[in-house]
């Protein structure tokens, strides 16, 4: 396993990030507290050392499963964790408010069997809490000892570059990581979050890589998500499952075939070590249920794509310029040195 530093900072975590958003889910599709300590386990065991989890994560479950699977083991680990999302009925029981966000932390540090949190994402963004009180409150924090670094998830560009110039001209703890939705099949985030983390500083920690297992290979055209991510949110999976499986998904898919069969690895391997290899990408997480899973994901650390293969990749699903970055693109580029 590699490891890479976390944006601009001295962080470094595995290119690997183990996601356990299914531990203690109450589901067919979760995974028991007894399988994901042991895929915890065998994760550290093999050199990964970066684990991400959000208190909304299976009602706090996934949380206190991490934190008794790491109880020995703390120092070995980077622990990711996430505020924003409602973990309660009462109206200050979601959102950015400093009151949300400290109450939010202390819980977490009691599921997590930990006084430290070394990244609290901020989940998604919050249109009623001010942003200024969100950031001093991950700065308060910070300061009192309680989180190491800070992250953001689900922030519009606009939004994610108006915080940190909110903390740059406060003095106050910047963003280090991003975690956003990028796969062969997802890589709309392109047209403005590549530019700004290496502009700006930032780790892309992708979640979703294998586009919620339609990249696993699992699928046919035809076939409806009967298992995967792709069928975990009911309301949602139909919607999903059109915007997956189109034409132009299906002809990536066709492109890691045949690259898998010539490197004899799976589709999920082929897609991590694509996506492993994109600029202003940290960590990668992997949302792995089974031990199985793990196995073929934290093998795809010895896939070894060439140019060639990039290149083709890269070509098969490439996603539409919009307005206006074709524009930007075809007519305004700028060579300080012209030909003469």
């Amino acid at each position: 396993m590699k490891y890479n530093p976390l944006g601009r900072s001295g962080l470094l975590v595995s290119e690997l990030c183990l996601g356990t958003m299914v531990f203690g889910e109450d589901t067919s599709r979760g995974t028991d507290q007894a399988s994901a300590e042991r895929i915890i386990h065998k994760y550290l065991d093999h050199g990964g050392n970066h684990l991400d989890t959000a208190n909304v994560y299976a009602d706090g479950r996934s949380e206190q499963i991490v934190g008794a699977a790491i109880r020995d083991r703390r120092d070995q680990v980077i622990l990711a964790t996430k505020v924003r999302f409602s973990t309660g009925p009462g109206p200050n029981d979601q959102g950015l408010s400093r009151y949300h966000i400290i109450r939010s932390v202390e819980a977490s540090l009691r599921r997590l069997q930990t006084d430290v949190i070394d990244l609290l994402y901020a989940h998604c963004w919050d249109p009623i809490s001010p942003l200024d009180e969100t950031l001093r409150a991950f700065d308060d924090l910070a300061a009192s000892g309680k989180v190491r670094y800070i992250g953001v998830s689900n922030f519009k560009a606009w939004q994610l570059m108006k915080a940190l110039s909110a903390s740059d001209t406060h003095g106050w703890m910047r963003f280090v990581a991003a975690q956003y939705q990028y796969s062969l099949v997802e890589r709309n985030l392109e047209h403005e979050f590549t530019e700004l983390c290496l502009g700006e500083g930032l780790g892309l920690t992708p979640w979703g890589p294998l586009g919620g297992g339609f990249l696993s290979g699992k699928y046919q055209p035809g076939d409806k998500p009967g298992q995967g991510r792709l069928s975990m949110m009911p309301d949602e999976t139909e919607e999903a499952w059109h915007r997956r499986a189109k034409d132009s998904n299906w002809k990536i898919l066709q492109v890691v075939d045949e690259i898998a069969h010539a490197h004899q690895a799976s589709y999920s391997q082929i897609a991590l070590a694509w996506l492993l290899r994109q600029p202003a990408v940290s960590s990668v997480i992997i949302g792995v249920r089974t031990m199985d899973q793990l196995d073929d994901n934290l093998a795809a650390c010895q896939v070894a794509l060439n140019g060639d293969e990039l290149d083709r990749l890269d070509q098969a699903s490439r996603p539409d310029e919009p307005y206006p970055y074709r524009f930007i693109k075809h007519y305004a580029p700028r060579n300080p040195n012209p030909e003469r």
